[in-house]
């Protein structure tokens, strides 16, 4: 059994409102040292909230926040770092328009199949 931790990412179209939709899903495992990420932006979930952020402008922040989790090299540094300080700065508590649930722990003996069932019971 794997001890992990997920958090679930939000898009909050307007702070102030503290209204948000689930987006997407990071699961960090330190023994595996491994970051699952994975999105999905529903555009009728999205229209149903006032925003003041263009799709095209949200799609570039998802796709950062991504290339972050999956450690690709960009022009962000935070994506150099290890595995666990990844998680740690994309799980902390921001005010911006991605924010995420604060972590909550589990035990795994299938880190992917857990990753895909919580994904589709907190996103989809």
């Amino acid at each position: 059994m794997q001890v992990y931790e997920y958090a679930v990412v939000r898009y909050v179209p307007r702070v102030e409102r503290q209204e948000f939709i689930n987006i997407g899903l990071l699961l960090f495992c330190k023994s595996k040292k491994v970051l699952l990420s994975k999105f999905y932006l529903n555009s009728d979930k999205i229209k149903c909230i006032s925003s003041e952020v263009e799709d095209v402008v949200l799609q570039n922040h998802v796709n950062a926040f991504e290339q972050i989790a999956n450690g690709e090299k960009c022009n962000n540094p935070i994506a150099y770092l290890e595995v666990s300080e990844r998680f740690r700065w994309l799980s902390a508590i921001k005010s911006s328009s991605l924010q995420t649930s604060r972590p909550h722990v589990g035990l795994s003996s299938d880190l992917q199949k857990t990753f895909d069932k919580l994904f589709q019971d907190l996103v989809l």
